[in-house]
């Protein structure tokens, strides 16, 4: 089931903020495009607009979901856009944290949302098993 229509503003910025992840280390690798297709197509995207999105992402300004449940979704496949091709740069730490906070997510936890996410991802649970295990560093 898709978290979003592929037409509200919310799941393009969401596609938009994984094409940045997947860009921040300067190599886009096939692995990192299997996990966006995947995303996309849950999220009722073409390839085609995925394209699209990436081309115009200057255009697409950020907007913070007003659910929390749907923010930790989308909080979730960046942190595992972040891990998927094993390495996770710098650069990818500094944007997931620059999200943690905008989703509003309490600075003194972000790290260790960060790390337990990625346990999470590690050991494959799933989005919602993952926010049931997180829940405390979420406020």
């Amino acid at each position: 089931m898709a978290l979003f229509k592929h037409r509200e503003s919310s799941s393009k910025i969401h596609i938009k903020n994984l094409i940045e992840i997947a860009e921040a280390d300067g190599h886009f690798v096939q692995i990192e495009m299997e996990l966006l297709k995947s995303i996309a197509k849950r999220n009722g995207f073409t390839e085609n607009q995925v394209s699209e999105i990436r081309k115009n992402s200057e255009e697409i300004k950020l907007e913070i979901p007003a659910d929390s449940k749907v923010r930790f979704l989308q909080y979730y496949d960046l942190i595992h856009m972040m891990s998927i091709d094993s390495v996770i740069h710098p650069e990818e730490v500094k944007i997931c944290s620059q999200f943690a906070k905008k989703f509003g997510y309490h600075s003194d936890n972000i790290q260790d949302l960060i790390n337990s996410t990625l346990s999470c991802i590690k050991y494959e649970r799933n989005p919602d098993d993952t926010m049931g295990r997180v829940i405390l560093l979420l406020a």
